[in-house]
């Protein structure tokens, strides 16, 4: 019987931005999860960060596995080069099978659907249809208006001092996906409560 790799679901942009750093920091997450065994899970495009952190993951040895919805698999967005390639039909059924299969998140830098699959996975947290660890790598401080707007919220009274902590907010990745792990290891929630 094998035992399954750590799965980490990683959320980032189909663009590389302005800076450089934001790809190599794309990078060093990919070196990070395949250098330590792990299963990368995320939206199996081919461009942009989600290209550089797939293809980091697999040149570290890494497994991959991508979910991405038909319209985009039609525009030849999808990575060819993964473990596994799931087309499904809506944005839905990758987010809800991106979730299933992971065992932690991860946000590096990206746009309005980073955002969104951020704010998504952090609310089902926050309702309990999870307690898998969430983590924001602010790379060369691209997060940190961010930071400073969910603080800001919890000044007002619109978020919990609690739920503000559940977000693992770190520059270095290596460093933030060791506590990704460790938080993972000591969840003790019963399986049920920790799937999606």
């Amino acid at each position: 019987m094998t035992t399954q790799p750590f799965s980490l679901c990683v959320y980032c942009g189909s663009r590389n931005g302005a800076l450089p750093d934001y790809e190599a920091a794309a990078r060093a997450v990919g070196r990070e999860i395949g250098r330590r065994g792990w299963q990368l899970v995320y939206g199996g495009g081919k461009v942009g960060l989600m290209g550089a952190v797939a293809d980091a993951v697999l040149d570290a040895g890494g497994r991959a596995v991508g979910v991405i919805p038909r319209s985009l698999m039609d525009r030849e967005v999808g990575h060819a080069g993964l473990h596994e390639l799931h087309v499904v039909d809506t944005m839905h059924q990758r987010k809800q099978m991106m979730a299933e299969r992971s065992d932690a998140f991860l946000a590096l830098p990206g746009g309005i659907g980073t955002f969104e699959e951020l704010f998504e996975v952090w609310t089902w947290r926050q309702l309990g249809y999870h307690d898998k660890p969430i983590g924001l790598l602010n790379a060369a401080g691209y997060y940190d208006g961010f930071v400073d707007f969910i603080a800001h919220t919890v000044r007002q009274g619109f978020l919990s001092q609690a739920q503000q902590e559940v977000l693992l907010s770190g520059t270095e990745p290596a460093e933030l996906l060791e506590r990704l792990a460790a938080q993972a290891a000591r969840a003790d929630a019963p399986d049920d409560y920790r799937r999606i």
